[in-house]
């Protein structure tokens, strides 16, 4: 049977017509299972940067078992049944924990004074603050140090102010670090007591000024150390909760109308283009195909002439 121009038009706009709906079928379906999470530009990138809030250090003492092996007639006290030898050991960590909660609020002021209030409760002290912004897009960045045993209650308390987006807790050991300053401090405290007994002995002039400068600068150093070793202290012990309350209303539920006019637009430009894609691959495969014939028959016309 033959089949007619007219057959074969509306067999490929068919063709068309079905890929079409394919497409439009498969965004439709993916605008409803797909989970896009409108976020605010603040959040984009971390509002509070490297240097911009005080850190703050806690410390926690417990004590560790650890055991040496099976121990000899003379060996230390058993603590298991196996009769291995168990040493305890006394371990003080410093460390640095840190909280950060990022909410929106369409009760601005409300949520603002009840976080403040939150913040006076638990004696907790605002270290860092910055309010930017008109009414109806205000944002309200803070930086909180709180004692360490209040630490988890305040940081589940302020979950609940606002309309919460992210939130995470940060903990980091800074043992090590302690203990560097502390050895540094001691080894510089060695040699100025070392450059102050050369002082007291006779010299050029220059070497007395050098001596004495390279004293200052020791000494300088000491008191640069003496206040990275203060935030150790027990005394100034404390969590950082860093929080970021966005003004905003809650995300406006997208329509079925709307969802269907999105994916039709998305659908024509998609489309579009893979038709053009697809038309001007076609278009290069037949110019190229009509280029190699041509080749050849102008390559059989000059072996021809070669053989006269």
């Amino acid at each position: 049977m033959k089949i007619t121009f007219k057959g074969k038009l509306w067999k490929i706009t068919l063709a068309f017509l079905i890929g079409f709906a394919v497409l439009f079928i498969f965004r439709f379906i993916y605008g409803y299972t797909s989970a896009f999470k409108i976020r605010d530009n603040s959040y984009i990138e971390e509002f509070f940067e490297e240097g911009m809030t005080k850190r703050n250090y806690a410390s926690s003492s417990y004590s560790m078992k650890k055991e040496r092996g099976k121990p000899g007639p003379s060996a230390p006290r058993y603590d298991n049944d196996q009769g291995t030898a168990v040493k305890e050991i006394d371990i003080d960590q410093k460390y640095e924990k840190t909280a950060t909660v990022k909410s929106k609020s369409e009760n601005f002021e409300s949520d603002k004074t009840k976080l403040e209030k939150t913040i006076e409760e638990f004696n907790a002290i605002i270290q860092y603050e910055q309010v930017s912004g008109n009414k109806g897009n205000r944002s309200w960045h803070l930086s909180i140090g709180v004692q360490p045993d209040k630490f988890d209650t305040l940081y589940a308390t302020i979950r609940h102010i606002g309309m919460l987006s992210s939130s995470e807790v940060t903990k980091v050991d800074k043992t090590n670090e302690f203990k560097n300053l502390n050895a540094r401090k001691l080894s510089l405290e060695k040699i100025r007591k070392s450059l102050l007994e050369l002082k007291e002995q006779q010299g050029k002039i220059d070497e007395f000024i050098s001596l004495q400068n390279r004293i200052l600068e020791i000494e300088s150093e000491l008191q640069d150390l003496g206040v990275m070793l203060g935030d150790f202290d027990e005394e100034n012990e404390f969590c950082t909760v860093k929080y970021s309350l966005i003004e905003g209303r809650k995300p406006v539920p997208v329509s079925f109308l709307h969802r269907i006019k999105v994916a039709f637009e998305w659908t024509v430009q998609y489309y579009l283009m893979f038709l053009l894609v697809v038309t001007f691959a076609t278009f290069s495969a037949f110019f190229i195909l009509l280029i190699v014939d041509k080749l050849k028959v102008l390559s059989g016309i000059l072996k021809k002439l070669n053989e006269k």
